[in-house]
């Protein structure tokens, strides 16, 4: 059995399909990055397998369990978190108020007593280096920070699978390897599997264990990277010219 299972997944708006038909399999405890051009269908994908919008066709199946067409919530019941690109905050509460949220609802194995909470809320602020902030209000982080809690809140959750979207996209040099240590550590320590879009090609050759590319709604090319953003296909559809390793 899969870990995660894509198959022949389609997103349509409208006439027009973002996602075109996507078969994927994840296996458990891999970090795999989703590359491609603006309008590849990456974030659509990862919204599908999320919930947050549901796919028009085809199957995703999370450890056995056919999860098409559920609402978000019931999705991230399962075991599955997406942080997103803007962060979604509770402004009106504190740091670790918002960590508690996800602490609270976001879990796979039954709402925890509000003690139980703030103690998972306070290990994922620990763990993403922003405990020294937990009771400030949120308006005093940066958006680094922010992305740092929309992360600290998904994995309040104790998520089996993670989905990161863009999650890096802005981030100075320091801040880039921060993030990209804390990915890895969610992978290691903590066991949580990640599918991961992104822009940022040396995060991803630094991170990614695997990639899969996709153009106009389609995947053309899955596996090593090195090996995949030296295939032509690749090259031209997104690249323009070679990665050297």
């Amino acid at each position: 059995m899969s870990f995660l299972e894509l198959n022949d997944v389609e997103k349509h708006f409208g006439g027009l399909p973002a996602v075109g038909g996507v078969s994927l399999r994840v296996d458990k405890g891999e970090i795999l990055a989703l590359v491609g051009p603006n309008g590849a269908g990456k974030s659509t994908l990862l919204k599908a397998i999320s919930g947050m919008q549901p796919a028009t066709r085809g199957s995703i199946k999370f450890l056995g369990q056919e999860l098409t067409g559920l609402k978000a919530h019931s999705v991230r019941g399962h075991g599955i978190a997406m942080v997103l690109q803007t962060p979604r905050v509770f402004e009106s509460m504190t740091v670790l108020e918002n960590v508690v949220v996800g602490a609270t609802f976001g879990r796979s194995d039954g709402r925890p007593n509000s003690t139980a909470a703030t103690g998972s809320a306070l290990e994922a602020l620990e763990f993403v280096g922003l405990s020294s902030y937990a009771n400030e209000e949120v308006h005093s982080l940066n958006l680094h920070q922010q992305r740092f809690l929309e992360l600290a809140r998904a994995l309040a959750g104790k998520p089996k699978l993670l989905l990161l979207d863009e999650v890096m996209a802005g981030l100075n040099d320091t801040e880039l390897q921060a993030s990209i240590d804390i990915v890895r550590l969610a992978r290691d320590q903590l066991g949580i599997t990640v599918i991961w879009v992104e822009h940022v090609m040396s995060a991803v050759m630094a991170l990614a264990e695997r990639i899969a590319v996709l153009d106009l709604g389609l995947l053309i090319a899955d596996g090593e990277p090195t090996e995949v953003m030296q295939m032509p296909e690749v090259v031209t559809a997104y690249l323009g010219s070679e990665i050297v390793a």
